[in-house]
């Protein structure tokens, strides 16, 4: 059964880095040299994102663009 949640702890090294816990890389099928993008709130918190996603968003917003015309 595949799970669509999950709550884990990393902790932030001297450096700044973090480990994402084994579970989330799983369930996002992170691999080691993929990209992710960091996306910062103050109020809101951080959000991590594969880099494909940010991706095919620009890819629907050009072929919106590209419809339009």
């Amino acid at each position: 059964m595949k799970k669509d949640k999950y709550v884990g702890i990393c902790k932030v090294g001297e450096k700044g880095q973090i480990v994402i816990p084994k579970e989330a890389r799983d369930m996002f099928d992170i691999k080691p040299g993929d990209s992710l993008v960091v996306l910062c709130d103050k109020n809101q918190g951080i959000a991590i994102l594969k880099s494909d996603i940010i991706e095919s968003i620009g890819d629907e917003i050009f072929k919106s663009k590209k419809e339009e015309e």
